[in-house]
């Protein structure tokens, strides 16, 4: 006779059941965000497309237009994947949850990560110069090694 525990939460035991894509409006992140669509789709998992609305510390008069400015960013993102769905409807079906975060990107994804329980990562390759020396969001994200990251380009 074998005794029953209830086993930890494992991430992917049977492929993923939660694969978060972090999104912000540009080309690849938009990119990022349709390969991580037909990766959910094809493996029945949830897609949790995370927008990570940037905090500045500037003075209070800067900081409403810049809020205002980012709440947009994320109502953008929100219609053109609701249009995408709609689009496509009969076509596959999809489930998919959106997400606000506040901060810094790499801060932000890795909070959503973790709070979302996700199996893998998917993000679009730094479009900036800087972040050759520097290092992007994608490779700290791979850096970190809690997650399969996949980076679009």
């Amino acid at each position: 006779m074998t005794e029953q525990h209830p086993s930890p939460f494992e991430r992917g035991t049977d492929g993923p059941k939660v694969i978060v894509v972090g999104v912000d409006g540009s080309d690849t992140s938009m990119r990022a965000a349709a390969y991580a669509a037909g990766l959910a789709r094809r493996q029945r998992a949830l897609l949790a497309v995370v927008y990570v609305q940037p905090v500045m510390t500037a003075g209070a008069a800067l900081g409403a237009p810049v809020a205002e400015a980012t709440d947009e960013i994320a109502q953008e993102i929100v219609a053109q994947i609701r249009e995408a769905t709609e689009r496509s409807r009969g076509i596959f079906d999809m489930r998919w949850e959106f997400h606000t975060f506040h901060g810094d990107p790499y801060n932000g994804l890795v909070k959503a990560a973790d709070q979302l329980k996700a199996d893998a990562v998917v993000v679009g390759a730094s479009e900036q110069a800087g972040h050759r020396i520097v290092g992007s969001v994608a490779v700290r994200l791979v850096k970190a090694g809690r997650w399969p990251v996949t980076v679009v380009p």
